[in-house]
């Protein structure tokens, strides 16, 4: 699959000596969800907006569509829609000013079934004629998106696009998501809500301190760093942990009836096996065993957790 987004080698520094973004590198497919996550702080945003050409870079260089961002920004950015954290729109301006007026920005001409047919996906038809300041925060976040697909773009970027929005609403946009991504349309997400990304994206990066740490396939990231945590039940409580199953590493909980293991699902041996022979060596009767796999939040927390951030954009 071809690259639509080429970084190569970005850095961005500011006057005040912070590196906001050091050495990313980094090709985005065609037609993919890329989910990029990272702390506040942690440059997702700087980069967001050095790809979109409202930041300049440092060093290193950038390609949309094989377009360079610097030499050839116009038809670069013209395969670009952005839909941005803050909300900022014209307070007295209808909805659908608003959208046909980001379409004429890109030097697209008028075409009214296509602005109904966005409109209509997003809800916003039968609030065309209302004037944004009447609207809720939700339905302005969509007057947002529509802006952003209003001349037709070949690469989203959604910036926290769900923040502050109800759960209702989300999942609307989200289906509105999967049937740009069907249409081809590449799109890269930024988001705190972390089990959209683990549900929406086909690869997630992981972004600190203006670092790229990883970029993988969901499903590699889920398999390379999940572990799994087996919690086995017992028939009677029990007073105390053996000092040979503590140095195992198992936990028990406060009213002595569970114990907890967690295991490396890649390793060669899970240790399972025998630690179930132990327990019944040291007549701990079990009565019913359960694992659950970490999810995407906890691999992300062990990434990030131990690097203390710099505040960047």
């Amino acid at each position: 699959m071809s690259s639509i987004i080429e970084i190569d080698h970005l850095s961005k520094r500011y006057d005040s000596g912070t590196a906001a973004l050091n050495d990313v590198t980094l090709n985005i497919d065609e037609g993919e969800i890329l989910a990029l996550l990272g702390p506040n702080g942690a440059g997702k945003t700087t980069l967001i907006s050095i790809i979109c050409g409202l930041v300049s870079p440092t060093g290193g260089t950038v390609r949309v569509g094989g377009h360079d961002i610097r030499k050839n920004w116009r038809a670069a950015r013209k395969l670009i829609g952005l839909v941005p954290q803050e909300i900022a729109l014209e307070p007295f301006e209808k909805v659908i000013d608003c959208v046909r007026f980001t379409r004429g920005l890109y030097g697209e001409g008028p075409d009214e079934a296509y602005i109904e047919r966005l409109l209509r996906s997003l809800a916003l038809w039968e609030k065309r004629d209302a004037k944004t300041r009447e609207l809720s925060g939700g339905m302005k976040r969509r007057v947002l998106i529509a802006k952003a697909l209003s001349h037709r773009p070949k690469v989203l970027f959604l910036d926290e696009p769900t923040a502050g929005v109800d759960v209702t609403l989300r999942r609307e946009m989200w289906q509105v998501v999967r049937e740009l991504r069907a249409e081809g349309v590449t799109i890269i997400l930024t988001t705190h809500y972390l089990e959209e990304a683990e549900d929406m994206a086909d690869r997630v990066g992981v972004i600190n301190r203006g670092e790229l740490l990883l970029v993988k396939p969901k499903a590699e990231l889920m398999g390379e760093f999940g572990r799994k945590h087996l919690t086995i039940e017992l028939y009677d409580p029990l007073p105390a942990l053996p000092a040979d199953l503590a140095a195992r590493g198992l936990t028990l909980s406060s009213d002595g009836l569970q114990l907890g293991y967690e295991y490396d699902t890649h390793a060669d041996r899970t240790g399972i096996a025998r630690l179930l022979g132990d327990l019944t060596q040291h007549g701990i009767a079990v009565r019913d065993v359960a694992t659950k796999q970490s999810n995407l939040e906890e691999i992300f927390m062990s990434l990030v957790e131990d690097k203390p951030k710099e505040a960047v954009a």
